[in-house]
């Protein structure tokens, strides 16, 4: 099994772990930044991850069987498609469409849905995504898949910056690397009261 430091160095050497001023999905500001995007777009690299995660959640506890995995769109597509393949199940993905009103900074509201695939009621399903910091979007998708009639397995991850104090019920979650980087709230960010601007490379 691969280290953290491992992981991490991974990470560093392709360019997914960077340093600056980030608003992170969130809407918090944070020194680092995961852009796993950086390590995705080398697949043996993320095979070789994605196989990581899935030993270490099989090493850990027996989730029975599974049909599918299932991962917001866009940043856990890929880590979904690797993740199916290890498991040799089918892998599909939600999408954002438009909501009601606007956030608070006059962006319109965006929620996932299901575009192009249908869950079946009893089906069993791994959620998979990139990074998780606050959970909202891996929160919708376990609720869309619960919708359908059917049952959250289990949560894995490449990068949880909550260090595990993010939870999704009883559903067990498993990641490579767990870390919590500095975070502010945007009116409490020393980096934008140096005159700083942050930017949000996306995941």
């Amino acid at each position: 099994m691969m280290t953290e430091e491992e992981v991490l160095k991974i990470f560093a050497d392709t360019g997914a772990l960077l340093e600056g001023h980030f608003e992170l999905r969130s809407k918090l500001h944070s020194n680092r930044y995961f852009q796993c995007a950086n390590v995705l777009r080398y697949p043996r690299i993320a095979g070789r991850l994605c196989d990581e995660l899935v030993a270490k959640m099989k090493s850990a506890c027996d989730i029975g069987k599974v049909d599918g995995v299932i991962s917001p769109a866009v940043g856990g597509i890929l880590v979904g498609h690797e993740v199916a393949r290890a498991l040799d199940v089918k892998c599909v993905f939600a999408e954002k469409v438009q909501g009601e009103g606007v956030d608070a900074t006059g962006k319109p509201v965006t929620k996932l849905a299901m575009r192009r695939f249908a869950l079946q009621p009893g089906e069993r399903y791994v959620v998979a995504e990139d990074v998780v910091t606050k959970g909202g979007r891996v929160q919708e998708t376990v609720d869309l898949v619960r919708a359908a009639g059917a049952e959250v397995a289990a949560i894995v991850l490449l990068v949880d910056r909550s260090m595990g104090a993010v939870k999704f019920g009883d559903v067990p979650m498993f990641s490579l690397v767990q870390i919590q980087p500095v975070t502010w709230e945007p009116a409490e960010c020393p980096l934008c009261a140096a005159g700083g601007k942050p930017v949000h490379p996306g995941s």
